[in-house]
């Protein structure tokens, strides 16, 4: 997967039959239905793929609990089964995790376990295990720093956890494979049509060249979640408003604040939303919000309030309190959620299942959804497409379609953190062996080495030093401070690479350092490594 050669692509071809702008979840999905088709697909990411939304999940891969609560079993069983392929199609970066509901009145137990068989029975032959109701005793066994005072049971059911971003990536690598081609920090920057005033193409523009190009397709899709408004201002500047952000934020602390490879779902918080406290790469993640916002951004910053709820609805289900100190990384990601068709901004029609909408010029847009559903977002997506511009029938193939690194989940041994590259294992221990400076670690307290940042610069198309430590390695999720003091080396492995200068290396370092500063809750202070 290497960008200058699918940039070659994009000229070698006169006439393309898909071409998807965004390279996030739906995009990626999108693509890889169409290219398995047998549909000749580009695919052109303004960024890095999964800069925003779909790197910045809970990472989960779920029905949606609280879904099931409001009563919109349809998403619910629609997620359920979506699950359950993903954990098939991606066994290397899906795993079946347990999440436990900690009760503190005496109902909360069986509530809670009648909710969740039902959660159980949607999911059917793809279920993940049976929920269980557990005793204050075996709750306080799994989850040793869960807040014991008024604590009365537990109940236990499993969902789906993942890496969003390495999903990601893979399924660039797959749509490649499938002989598609999808590039990255190329931007579409205005559509082109023709005398009756349909799509026929794009013209983009390398972000770091300033090459201009101009592509022909015979379907272009809007996949660019909560970017979606921009690409439809450009096919017509009186369009409503198809996609109102929300965001929601991420506090990422030390396994010490869970001691468990459990999760801990809480159903119930001060404002009636649902939080997270799940064991990722080795830490805690905390979250989510739900705070409806004006307009988009690439790089969300977490609201105070938001921090602030975050952390004293943490406080009072952990018995170790954690402070902004302890915050080793704040993320905030945007949900694209679908409006009203008429544009309005009414909350409580805002959905979270997904919509196809097809305007006058052709212009196929995918408008909201979530990670766990892609693939059938994506299949929707093609299929409306196929119709409106009278494409055939072939039918989609991505329901058990294997994705690039899977492996048989019972090979995948997660105690070693090279286990989300799946197939590429050996690949990454043989530039080990081969050079054994590579075996290096990029930063001492954690276990990412030099030959993950040279695989991601030779076959996983990372650009910047962001693409690498936010993307690639999940160093700046997990971690900012370890990133920062990370990027002068990051920086002089990709110069070395790739051939650029010194300047170029100083440069890429200042601006990654100044991003970086965004993921800390506390002033940065330099530290020798």
């Amino acid at each position: 997967m290497k960008r200058n050669e699918e940039l070659s692509k994009i000229t070698t071809v006169k006439e393309w039959d898909f071409l998807i702008i965004g390279g996030g979840a739906s995009g990626l999905g999108s693509a890889l239905d169409a290219v398995s088709r047998g549909f000749k697909t580009l695919l052109l990411e303004s960024h890095d793929f999964a800069k925003a939304t779909s790197s910045r999940s809970t990472k989960l891969v779920h029905g949606g609990v609280r879904y099931l609560a409001q009563g919109d079993i349809g998403l619910v069983k629609e997620a359920l089964k979506e699950r359950g392929l993903l954990s098939k199609n991606a066994a290397h970066v899906v795993k079946n995790q347990s999440f436990i509901i900690p009760n503190y009145t005496w109902w909360g137990g069986i509530y809670y376990k009648i909710g969740l068989s039902v959660y159980d029975f949607l999911a059917g032959k793809l279920s993940l295990g049976r929920t269980k109701y557990i005793s204050k005793s075996k709750t306080v066994e799994k989850l040793p720093t869960i807040e014991q005072k008024g604590l009365a049971s537990g109940v236990v059911y499993q969902d789906g956890q993942f890496d969003d971003a390495r999903l990601a990536i893979n399924l660039t690598q797959t749509i490649i494979e499938k002989g598609g081609t999808a590039v990255n920090y190329v931007k579409v920057i205005n559509l082109i049509k023709n005398d009756s005033n349909k799509i026929i193409g794009v013209i983009a523009e390398d972000q770091f060249t300033k090459e201009q190009f101009e592509i022909k397709a015979k379907v272009v899709i809007n996949a660019t979640g909560v970017f979606t408004n921009d690409i439809l201002n450009m096919n017509n500047p009186k369009h409503g408003k198809f996609v109102v952000p929300s965001q929601g934020i991420h506090l990422v602390l030390d396994k010490s604040f869970l001691k468990s490879d459990d999760a801990i779902m809480i159903p119930k918080t001060s404002d009636g939303r649902v939080l997270f406290v799940v064991p990722w790469h080795d830490r805690a993640l905390v979250g989510t919000t739900d705070t409806l916002l004006e307009n988009e951004s690439f790089e969300p910053r977490a609201l105070e309030d938001e921090i602030k709820f975050v952390l004293n609805t943490a406080r009072q289900y952990l018995s170790k309190k954690p402070t902004r100190e302890d915050v080793k990384s704040v993320f905030a990601g945007l949900r694209p959620l679908a409006a009203p068709k008429d544009g309005s901004k009414s909350t409580k029609e805002v959905s979270r299942s997904h919509k196809v909408v097809t305007s006058d010029t052709g212009l196929v847009s995918i408008i909201g959804g979530k990670w766990t559903t892609y693939r059938k977002m994506a299949e929707d997506t093609i299929d409306e497409a196929m119709r409106v511009h009278k494409l055939g029938t072939t039918t989609s193939k991505t329901e058990h379609l294997s994705i690039h690194g899977n492996v048989k989940p019972e090979t995948v041994d997660r105690t070693n953190h090279l286990y989300v590259y799946g197939a590429d294992i050996p690949e990454i221990k043989k530039l080990q062996q081969n050079n054994p400076e590579f075996s290096e670690k990029i930063h001492p307290d954690h276990p990412f080495t030099v030959a993950e940042a040279i695989w991601a610069i030779r076959s996983e198309m990372a650009q910047t030093i962001e693409d690498i430590l936010a993307r690639r390695v999940r160093l700046l999720f997990l971690d900012a401070r370890a990133a920062i003091d990370s990027a002068h080396k990051i920086a002089a492995i990709i110069a070395k690479e790739n051939g650029h200068s010194a300047e170029w290396a100083n440069e890429q370092e200042r601006e990654f350092i100044e991003l970086a500063k965004g993921y800390l809750l506390t002033p940065y202070s330099p530290r020798s490594i």
